[in-house]
């Protein structure tokens, strides 16, 4: 009987820890992020888990919901840089670099989502290291730019010297057996349009009024509702926005997909436009672009725009120096460099998280990198055919 016993009570300790486990990591998620970094050994007290150095993070999307909870140390690990030259514009990587810096010096404050570790702090890596590692990119930058001489960056010996490199294994819940991270690219595409609707421009791009954002009437409605006329004369909202521009269903579904677009209006004028504030809706993987609910109000911008938590504040970027990124799980200003092969030789490529958008919260399998300003899909597919599909990525962090 005691034999008997013991085997249901171990047995009924082994059901009841599965599910604190399953629990515990549910509602990691409403509690601050310094408890969302768990060990095994803190959920249960089984002595035979003692040895377990797994570190499980709840995974958060861009509402702050838990989606699931990771096993940090089988995504990130510390190695050492391939022995290979590492590619970007110096300048154009110090402009993206200061600039993401500066984002952080300047709303800290205001965007809480920047102060996030993520999953990072399974690597021991917090913000502070983060803002260690831009400030000392950005004077090494400085000072070889200014010695007119190439950079130390570009040198992996310097880079494994300076720098803590963790890879970055894919994470992808719906294809586990996914090692390396998707990359794709996007790209700012440069449209004809008009500023009055004619039959050719008849799909208009709109932006917020001031006065009356503030009441999220917007979010009431789908792409689908504001593309039925809701907003133009006759409209039931007509003068709750204004009519930036009309382009071609083609040029709005590329401008909400690239989040940016460059227009050449019919008067000989042109102008960047970025997206501002979105209607709440998600955006759903795997649905075509014309059928997505979500939509985007634009604003009218002096230069390319990436991540920020309002339109006046987000972080002028380059192309080629640039990724699109998981901002809440991996993070803001985090330095990549991508490890791909090209024609049989191994490349490697450098450049900042420094934006975001709906297909990355959450997403730890992929990165989308910016690769250029293009007249077409035709330019812009020529252009990246020597870019991978899939590649390795490293972070960088000061040592």
């Amino acid at each position: 009987m005691s034999i008997l016993f013991n085997r249901k009570f171990q047995i009924s300790a082994g059901i009841v820890t599965f599910f604190l486990v399953v629990l515990a990591h549910q509602h990691l998620y409403a509690q601050p992020e310094s408890q969302q970094l768990i060990t095994q050994q803190q959920i249960t007290s089984n002595p035979q888990t003692k040895q377990a150095t797994s570190i499980f993070y709840s995974v958060i999307d861009e509402w702050q919901k838990y989606k699931y909870s990771v096993n940090g140390k089988h995504v990130l690990k510390s190695v050492k840089l391939p022995n290979a030259k590492v590619n970007f514009n110096q300048g154009d990587l110090l402009t993206v670099l200061t600039n993401t810096r500066k984002y952080f010096r300047d709303y800290a404050h205001k965007d809480p989502d920047i102060s996030r570790n993520g999953l990072l702090l399974s690597q021991g890596v917090t913000v502070e290291d983060v803002l260690k590692t831009l400030d000392f990119m950005i004077t090494v930058l400085e000072e070889d730019i200014s010695n007119n001489r190439p950079t130390r960056l570009q040198d992996p010996n310097f880079i494994n010297a300076n720098f803590r490199v963790i890879k970055w294994s894919a994470y992808n819940p719906e294809q586990p057996k996914q090692k390396q991270l998707r990359i794709t690219k996007y790209a700012v595409f440069t449209h004809p349009g008009s500023r009055t609707k004619t039959s050719k421009y008849n799909i208009p791009i709109y932006s917020l009024k001031d006065n009356l954002a503030g009441d999220k009437f917007y979010t009431k409605y789908t792409k689908q509702d504001v593309l039925s006329g809701i907003y133009e004369p006759g409209g039931k909202e007509y003068g709750k926005v204004e009519p930036l521009a009309y382009l071609t269903r083609e040029g709005l579904e590329e401008a909400l997909m690239q989040g940016t677009v460059l227009i050449n209006f019919t008067d000989g004028s042109k102008a960047f436009f970025n997206v501002d504030k979105n209607n709440g809706i998600s955006y759903v993987r795997g649905v075509k672009p014309t059928s997505q609910k979500r939509y985007w109000y634009f604003r009218k911008v002096d230069e390319i725009k990436g991540y920020g938590y309002k339109i006046d504040a987000k972080i002028s970027i380059k192309p080629g120096v640039t990724f699109a990124g998981d901002v809440l799980n991996i993070g803001l200003g985090r330095v990549i460099v991508m490890e791909y092969n090209q024609g049989g030789n191994k490349r490697l490529q450098m450049g900042v998280m420094a934006d975001t958008g709906g297909a990355f919260l959450p997403n730890l399998h992929q990165l989308d990198y910016l690769a250029g300003i293009f007249k077409n899909q035709t330019e812009f597919r020529q252009n990246i055919q020597q870019l991978p599909e899939y590649a390795t990525p490293y972070i960088l962090v000061k040592k």
